[in-house]
């Protein structure tokens, strides 16, 4: 992760629109070997981790974010408001068979977004993450050969598929205006309980 980039993007913003009202940190990745080689490490996965792709995932998921966050709050603080917003992950809430990298990354996400919560509320700046369920993009089917009916089944709210743009739907309200008063809540999406097993039940039938 390039911080010069980060600060260059934020700084190109100012220069052409004066200010910047929201950063929204979402770039990341799942950390996911491709199918089969999933469903085989699902009985060891932490002896069959790499190390560097441990490090590569928290790089881009965890150091990036903060990146993005330091050089907003660098001139969101002068201005006095602002809104930075973090993409984490229903896996910041529950425990399930994807990658230790992945869920660590996550979890450090939305401890990151609680703890500006609290600096940058002292400065007019609201800090929120949103943390969706799967949805069935490119990204998904390449790690895990899954398609929309399938990532649907897993979740306990039924009837709807979550696409990505319930997720952007989301993100739009925690950086808008309409949440004015809303600092520090990890927006969960997804209809997806925090012990249901059958988002593993459904990668093992996979293995079938």
């Amino acid at each position: 992760m390039n911080e010069s980039d980060v600060e260059k993007a934020v700084d190109m913003a100012v220069s052409n629109y004066g200010k910047l009202d929201i950063m929204f940190n979402n770039a990341g990745i799942s950390g996911m070997p491709e199918m089969p080689a999933l469903l085989n490490m699902m009985e060891s996965r932490i002896l069959e981790s790499e190390n560097k792709d441990f490090k590569r995932v928290l790089d881009v998921n965890v150091f990036g974010a903060f990146l993005g966050a330091k050089h907003a709050a660098r001139v969101m603080i002068p201005a006095k408001k602002g809104s930075i917003l973090f993409t984490s992950s229903i896996a910041s809430v529950m425990a399930s068979d994807v990658p230790h990298s992945y869920v660590a990354s996550k979890h450090a996400v939305l401890g990151m977004t609680k703890n500006l919560s609290v600096e940058l509320g002292q400065c007019g700046i609201r800090v929120n993450c949103v943390s969706p369920f799967s949805a069935a993009t490119s990204m998904l089917r390449k790690a895990m050969g899954m398609m929309e009916d399938v990532v649907s089944s897993c979740a306990n709210l039924k009837g709807v598929v979550l696409e990505p743009e319930d997720i952007a739907e989301a993100a739009l309200y925690l950086g808008s205006d309409e949440s004015k008063y809303v600092s520090g809540i990890n927006l969960v999406v997804g209809g997806y309980s925090l012990t249901s097993p059958t988002f593993s039940n459904a990668l093992k039938s996979l293995s079938m």
